[in-house]
């Protein structure tokens, strides 16, 4: 029989120093099938509501498929539910026997968060003092916890959002030992002084502007994971080296990439490297103190299997 396992028992397993050690473990291997299936239905408030099938493939070793739902207004109506709920199935992929399955809502959490700290480990100045989280959603606090889990010379942490308020109670209720978390309504003031800035919105519009960025910082887009959704302008990837977590399911498939890509801003040669590249030690991460590094976090259904695969290590050594 399947293992079940609870949200609760997800979160604290993936302590995120030890989960983007898994992560880079992970790279190393090849992953043979990865896509996605993605519906979409419009919602009353003119937002959009998703339904995601996440299904990855490493011959003779795992087999796994998410299925997830995005429903932003969930944030806003009071249910308490969150924007992004799901579960996970682990299969072996040596006879196809199921495995386990998981909270898809913190599996996604964990792995997200952990994705963007995987790349910040590479890019990320090592004396970075200072982030800038832009977005109060579900996301925001695992954000938060995991890039100054990797950067711990982290000791100032800003939360900017729309609705002032949301900024307002993340900071105050995410306690981390030896850092200062508070709100700013001053988007543009926090970015120049943050030399760690990370996007997790639903913007459709640029939010961050590449002219506000200061030598040495790294820009984290977690957000935009459709082609007409975006949180940085074209400025942003002129200025910084440009990183991905995948190209599969980054290239001419989210916005804060394509839409530069097609404005001439940028072109795909452009991009230094992915996580594969950068786990394989294929390419450099940051080469200097003074240069801007951009790494956009998209995502994918591999992202999810090695997740789960580490997960499973963990739940076999507790």
């Amino acid at each position: 029989m399947a293992l079940m396992v609870a949200g609760d028992e997800v979160h604290r397993l993936l302590d995120y120093p030890s989960l983007v050690e898994g992560l880079k473990q992970f790279h190393l291997q090849d992953t043979h099938e990865a896509f996605d299936v993605h519906l979409a239905q419009p919602a009353p408030t003119g937002t959009e509501n998703v339904f995601l099938a996440l299904p990855a493939w490493q011959r003779d070793e795992a087999i796994g498929i998410k299925l997830v739902t995005v429903f932003p207004d969930n944030e806003y109506t009071g249910t308490g539910l969150p924007s992004v709920q799901g579960v996970y199935a682990l299969f072996d992929g040596r006879n196809g026997q199921p495995l386990a399955l998981m909270d898809g809502t913190a599996l996604t959490l964990r792995k997200t968060a952990g994705d963007s700290a995987t790349g910040a480990s590479f890019l990320a100045r090592h004396d970075a003092q200072t982030m800038l989280m832009v977005g109060a959603g579900a996301m925001a606090p695992h954000l938060i916890m995991a890039h100054t889990a990797i950067r711990p010379s982290i000791k100032t942490v800003h939360v900017w959002n729309r609705s002032p308020e949301r900024a307002a109670t993340v900071a105050a209720e995410l306690s981390l030992e030896g850092i200062t978390i508070e709100a700013t309504s001053d988007l543009e003031a926090a970015v120049r002084e943050a030399d760690v800035i990370s996007c997790a919105t639903m913007a459709t519009e640029p939010l961050i502007q590449g002219t506000w960025l200061k030598p040495g910082s790294h820009l984290d887009l977690v957000g935009s994971y459709q082609k007409h959704m975006r949180e940085s302008d074209d400025e942003c990837v002129r200025r910084a080296r440009i990183y991905m977590d995948s190209r599969m399911f980054t290239l001419g498939r989210v916005g804060d990439i394509s839409q530069p890509t097609e404005s001439g801003a940028m072109t795909e040669d452009e991009v230094v490297g992915d996580l594969f590249d950068l786990s394989r030690g294929q390419c450099q991460g940051r080469t200097s103190d003074d240069e801007i590094t951009l790494f956009k976090n998209s995502g994918g259904g591999h992202l999810d299997l090695g997740t789960a695969r580490f997960l499973m290590e963990r739940l076999g050594g507790s």
